[in-house]
Parts: C-alpha cells; structure tokens; sequence
C-alpha cells in the first residue's frame, strides 16, 4: 500500500500531536508501507534523518495561512495525492479537492466543549475542520476512546471510527537509574533535588493556575519541595507569569522551558510526583510517558487521562486546587518501599500502550479507507 502522510503540521519541537506525526512518519516505512512524507517547503532535511526509508514532497507553504490554503485547494489534486492509494490527514484537516481515499485523526473535542480553552481563531478553524473531515474523509482514526465517544455525541453524522491510542517507546521511557545524576548535572539540574514535575504546552487549559495554588499550600508545609514547570511556551500566559511572579515560594518554581528527548525520562525518574492537572485532552502523552518510567502520577479525573492511567494514578477533580494539594502532599510521602511497588504497577499499566499496537490500528484504517467500504 502507497500512503501519502502530511506532516507539515508538525512543529520544529515536538510535543503531542507533533510526537505522534513523527512517530508514523518514522514507523509506517517499516511497516511495510510506502511511504511518502508530504512537508513544508524547506523543511525536508530534518523529515529525511527522521524517517529515511520514505519518499520526500516538499511541496507545502511555511506561513500557516498559507499552508492551509495551499492543503485545501492544491494538495488535493497534486501527483503526489494521485499516486497513493491513501491520504493520511493527523492533524483534523484534509483537502477539500481531490479523489483520493483520505484518513484524518481527530485528537481532542475541546474545540467544541470548552472553546475558551483556545484561541479564539483557532477555535474556529478546528471545528470547521473537524465537522468536514467527519463528513468527508473515509476513516477516521481517533486517539482514544475517549475522544471517540465525545465525537459521536457532538458530531454524530460521521465517517467510519478507527481507535488507535498512542503508544509510548518502552525502553527510552523506563525505570530504574540511567546515569540520570550525571545527565541532571549537565543541565545544570540538581540530582537530589525533592520536586514536583509538569511538563507540557503552557496554555490555560493544561490547570496551571490550579496547580501554582496547590503548590502554595504543598510548599507551606514541605520546606524543601521544588515545583519543575516544562514545556514550551503557548498562549494566554499573562496571569501565569503574573502567578508565578508573586507566588509564596516563587524561590522554590524552577521554570526549564522546552526539554529535549535526551532529559525528559530523567526528569520522570527522579521526580518525587509527576502532575498532569489539564483540564482535558485528547490522550494525555506525558501521563503515560511517566508511568512507563514509574513515576507516581496525580492528574484529573473524568478525563482521557484517568482512562490512560486507570487505578495506577491518583485522581483529582480538575479545577479542584485544595484536591490536588492532598493529593500532592499525600504522594510526596509515600515511603520508598510503597513507591517502588507502586511503580511496578505503573510500569505494567503503560506496557499496555505500544506503538506496535497503534501502527496495526493504523494500518486496519487505511485498508478501510482503500476498500471504500
């Protein structure tokens, strides 16, 4: 099978939706599938160390406006669409022209259910996008289950439904020390320090604001906890800088920013609790990221990510600041001896979770989009 993937969404640094573009774009050469890596102009270097067994189309604008113009009126009818039998989409959108079989993955309805969460224009471009690709594309493939059910609730006039939940790499994401002291160190980050560790796009929807509230209450009593914030900088960040500006123990928030692959699992690992306290997503990667590497988990319930977890994390209501600081205050003093068997639960849970699985899922998708069944 011939498939054409765009990747010309996917950011310069990866994270989310971008991780899981790059983790096709790398697996579906060697699964057998004929590849060809549709990305913008001048952006085929890094795609072609990525995945070298694919074929290359650079043939897509930079500027984001144009970008999606050019997808919907030009890409469509090009030669490269024309001689694939599918068009993968992992990003909600899809051409508007064109006869070829198209996939697209849908990530997370929020779009819908909680528009404030985004950008306003944002907002609206993803809900028109999501509402043709439900009616237009041939399969869709949604990331979870829960993503699944929320789409036929709000767009209940819908193509074919794949499920193919991400996966995590089970030997980088691990337990167990990896010269994780020396690796800390090299980043300037100390090896002994008691922290609490986020990491993820700063926007309002990842609970942020809970969580700086919950520290203060965790940090009152805890004189020598650490608040690790990671991940790179999104929108809607007036208040949190504002937040951690004139937070009681500002001294103890360590701010890192964007974190290459090399360091995260480390920061997993030696972290005293991870905390996820978004207040929705589509799947939720950082949860099960750390709970490959063991790391006791606090994120919210009623969410992809309590889904993800199961019994193995400790949930909270999101939004529920006095909820999450228990929760935190709770798990910072759990002994060794009760964290390293709950970690083996962790770690059996996240097993679960293979890309293996979810390229088998991707693969039913397309052979359903060809049949046209």
């Amino acid at each position: 099978m011939k498939v054409a993937l765009d990747v010309s969404a996917a950011p310069p640094r990866l994270a989310g939706a971008g991780r899981y573009i790059y983790e096709l774009a790398r697996r579906l050469p060697r699964a057998g599938v004929a590849t060809t890596l549709v990305c913008r102009r001048g952006d085929a270097r890094r795609w072609s160390e990525w995945s070298p067994d694919a074929s290359l189309a650079a043939l897509v604008p930079t500027a984001r406006a144009a970008r999606l113009v050019y997808e919907a009126v030009s890409l469509g009818t090009s030669g490269t669409a024309r001689d694939v039998d599918v068009w993968h989409g992992p990003h909600y959108t899809m051409p508007h022209r064109g006869r070829t079989p198209t996939v697209v993955t849908i990530h997370d309805l929020t779009y819908f259910t909680n528009p404030e969460w985004h950008e306003r224009s944002k907002a609206v471009f993803f809900r028109r996008a999501i509402s043709y690709a439900a009616s237009h594309a041939r399969v869709l493939i949604c990331v979870s289950d829960f993503t699944a059910r929320q789409l036929d609730q709000l767009v209940p006039e819908h193509a074919p439904i794949v499920v193919a939940p991400h996966g995590v790499d089970l030997v980088r994401f691990a337990p167990g020390d990896r010269d994780d002291a020396s690796l800390l160190g090299a980043h300037q980050l100390s090896a002994t320090a008691r922290y609490v560790f986020f990491v993820g796009t700063v926007e309002p929807r990842k609970g942020l604001d809970v969580l700086l509230a919950a520290f203060g209450d965790v940090a009152r009593s805890d004189p020598d906890v650490e608040l690790w914030l990671a991940g790179q900088v999104g929108w809607g960040l007036k208040n949190f800088e504002a937040e951690i500006a004139q937070h009681p123990a500002a001294s103890r928030i360590r701010r890192l920013g964007f974190v290459d692959d090399e360091i995260l699992p480390a920061l997993f690992r030696r972290s005293r609790v991870v905390v996820y306290p978004s207040r929705g997503e589509g799947f939720g990667l950082p949860v099960l990221e750390a709970m490959a590497c063991g790391a006791p988990v606090v994120t919210s319930a009623n969410t992809v990510m309590a889904e993800i977890a199961g019994a193995t994390a400790t949930l909270v209501d999101a939004g529920n600041a006095t909820a999450l600081a228990q929760a935190l205050s709770h798990t910072l003093g759990v002994s060794d001896e009760e964290r390293a068997q709950r970690s083996a639960v962790t770690r059996a849970r996240a097993q679960e979770f293979t890309w293996d699985y979810s390229m088998a899922k991707h693969l039913e998708a397309y052979a359903l989009a060809a049949r046209g069944d």
